[in-house]
């Protein structure tokens, strides 16, 4: 692997009750998530190959860490979404290498389809620094009962010359959903949208 890896952290948040009702079954979330070195912090580089590269090798491994931990296989995951935070000596630009034009793939093989965008968000940032990452259906993106997020957060990350990682997958949608629109057992997951 080309990224230099300080830590992987992973998080999984299971929901029991909500509003003081059951939550039958538990709605999860788990996020794996990868603190790197930027090997371009505090430059400016035209090329940014070597941080796309990056991010193919970590939308495979985060994904399958993030799957394990929810003790599913990757076809039975139903929502995903990615996100980066970069140190003060980074630009965004180096997220958005990252998770742009080649970590979709293998997140997508490891959980065996994805039709639909993975929501992504990224900034900037400095240690403990709170990423939002929102998530969708992984095949249909109207899927609104799958409109969430997960709150990301390392106590010691990124620092300035990193970029903190995180691949966001869940067994289901936000827990007690109920504002209509399509279901999970509607979709048809041809187009990523319906």
């Amino acid at each position: 692997m080309s990224a230099k890896i300080r830590k992987i952290v992973t998080v999984v948040e299971e929901v029991l009750t909500e509003m003081g009702r059951p939550v039958v079954p538990p709605t999860r979330r788990a996020t794996a998530i990868a603190v790197i070195e930027n090997p371009f912090a505090g430059t400016y580089v035209e090329d940014l190959t070597p941080l796309i590269a990056i991010g193919e090798e970590l939308g495979g491994l985060l994904t399958d860490r993030a799957v394990a931990a929810l003790g599913l296989s990757g076809a039975a995951a139903q929502s995903y979404g990615k996100g980066a935070i970069v140190g003060e000596n980074g630009e965004l630009e180096h997220a958005a290498a990252i998770l742009h034009p080649k970590m979709g793939a293998p997140v997508r093989k490891a959980l065996g389809k994805g039709a639909a965008l993975i929501p992504s968000s990224k900034k900037r940032g400095g240690p403990g620094t709170v990423l939002d990452v929102p998530l969708g259906h992984k095949d249909a993106a109207f899927v609104r009962s799958h409109f969430d997020g997960m709150e990301v957060r390392i106590h010691d990350a990124p620092r300035a010359n990193e970029i903190l990682v995180a691949i966001v997958v869940t067994d289901s949608g936000r827990p007690l959903p109920r504002i209509g629109g399509l279901t999970v057992g509607e979709i048809k997951g041809e187009d990523g949208l319906r």
